[in-house]
């Protein structure tokens, strides 16, 4: 039998993460090979691990959560669960001039305890009565996507979308809720709707009921309870890891795929270097907008030919601690949309993760750009440190400056996933199988953009594969 080799493209957690599992699979079977092409001079995607001066500095994502397992179970695969740590909880929301905390229960804005919700500041009586009309609004007859936005302003009413949901999501997806997909995100609550029709009440009955992903690949493992994980030694740690367990020539930087072609056996990868290789079958993990240069001339791609995304920064700011003169208990806060303010969400890093400053240190990090609001993104880094430092002067009690910053750009990194996106994803990826079969995509720009969901495409991209054999 012919040893088969797949080819997979893009070298950001995905992609190394697909490479991992088919070397999993090599090792085991004896049989087979991959190449991993990487248009960049490294391998991570949007990790990146700063160390400066004993800070650990997250340049892009900083965590994962717990509940989605998949990335957990490669961790510890990998031999790094001791290196795993929880984050410390309790964020706070920036609303009339001051920081209210989230109320204790409320999951995405639903309440789950009525006390913390009603005696929060958040939220008006009137707001507060309107939430609780969940309790007796009926189900959506209609079973079309909905946008986010006019899911939760039905059920819970605007003040709850506009002072909690909308500043929450902006820190996941950086995008509008009126034209974010509730199927492609939050699938979750639709089907709570449908079966308990209470979002409040299904949610408080299935908060004691937490199913796992089903492990694919690797084995299952226990997985912590608290919400968010990450690595001490940084998130760029994974990166490294799944690197070394890769063999170095299996690896090629600078690869940037420009032409696909298939052939009676197998396919063509032409790459801007001039340089061809050759597979038999292909994993693309590569950006929405990449795919739809890749298949241009295709008439698949016309069913999801665009796809926005939104530009992002963050700017990281050390401080001696002594110059924070707010003692406030948490990880930091959010500022919703409707505030008067560049800055869309700080982290108290040094309180979220005790291991990421020096004793006696603060650090925190801001994010800046969202949906409509993203010309910040463009300027210099010192016009960035200064409006964040601006806006948190405002929010907070800072004396003088910091001790250095640390800015980071990320130009359309953030994916929207708007109404209508998981059938036009379907119709795309079935004609795809059918022009192209054995080339699947996958990616944040797909089924995901969490680093788990990312692992998970990778896992079920590879077993497909390796079940069509």
């Amino acid at each position: 039998m012919k040893e088969l080799k797949t080819a997979v493209v893009g070298g950001g957690i995905t992609g190394l993460s697909a490479a991992y599992f088919l070397q999993k699979h090599i090792e085991k079977k004896e049989a087979g090979s991959f190449a991993l092409y990487e248009a960049g001079d490294r391998l991570g995607g949007t990790i990146q691990t700063e160390h400066r001066d004993g800070y650990v500095i997250e340049r892009g994502p900083d965590s994962f959560l717990t509940r989605k397992r998949s990335l957990h179970r490669l961790a510890v695969d990998l031999g790094m669960e001791e290196d795993l740590t929880t984050n410390k909880s309790g964020s706070y929301i920036y609303h009339g001039g001051k920081l209210h905390r989230i109320p204790q229960g409320a999951v995405m804005g639903i309440p789950t305890e009525w006390k913390p919700f009603l005696t929060t500041g958040l939220f008006s009586p009137i707001g507060k009565l309107r939430a609780a009309m969940d309790l007796f609004i009926p189900r959506r007859k209609s079973s079309d996507d909905i946008s986010v936005d006019a899911f939760f302003r039905r059920r819970l009413g605007s003040e709850v979308v506009d002072h909690m949901i909308e500043p929450l999501l902006s820190g996941i997806y950086a995008g509008r809720l009126n034209e974010l997909s509730l199927k492609a995100t939050f699938p979750q609550f639709l089907e709570l709707e449908n079966k308990r029709r209470s979002l409040i009440l299904g949610m408080k009955q299935s908060l004691q009921k937490t199913v796992p992903e089903d492990p694919v690949l690797i084995g299952e493992s226990r997985s912590p309870a608290n919400m968010f994980l990450t690595f001490r030694s940084g998130l760029s740690s994974l990166v490294d890891n799944l690197q070394s367990a890769l063999p170095p020539e299996s690896i090629h930087l600078k690869k940037r795929l420009e032409k696909l072609e298939r052939s009676e056996s197998g396919y063509s990868l032409f790459f801007s270097d001039g340089t061809v290789d050759h597979a038999d079958r292909v994993l693309l993990t590569i950006r929405h907008d990449d795919a739809a240069a890749l298949f241009q001339d295709e008439p698949f791609m016309d069913s999801m030919p665009e796809q926005s995304a939104t530009s992002v920064a963050t700017c990281a700011l050390a401080f001696d601690e002594s110059q924070i003169k707010d003692k406030l208990d948490g990880t930091g806060f959010l500022v919703p949309r409707s505030q008067s303010f560049t800055m869309t969400a700080c982290t108290w890093t040094h309180q979220k993760w005790e291991h990421t400053a020096p004793k006696g240190k603060a650090l925190l990090r801001a994010y800046v750009g969202r949906a409509g609001d993203e010309a910040i993104v463009s300027q210099d880094d010192q016009n960035i440190s200064d409006t964040v430092l601006r806006d948190l002067k405002q929010i907070m009690t800072i004396e003088g400056d910091p001790e250095f910053s640390v800015i980071t750009r990320w130009k359309r990194a953030m994916p929207q996933y708007n109404v209508g996106h998981s059938e036009a994803l379907t119709k795309l990826e079935e004609g795809l199988s059918k022009r192209y079969p054995g080339v699947l995509l996958l990616g944040a720009s797909f089924r995901g953009i969490g680093l788990p969901d990312c692992v998970t495409q990778a896992e079920k991209a590879v077993s497909k594969l390796l079940q069509e054999k």
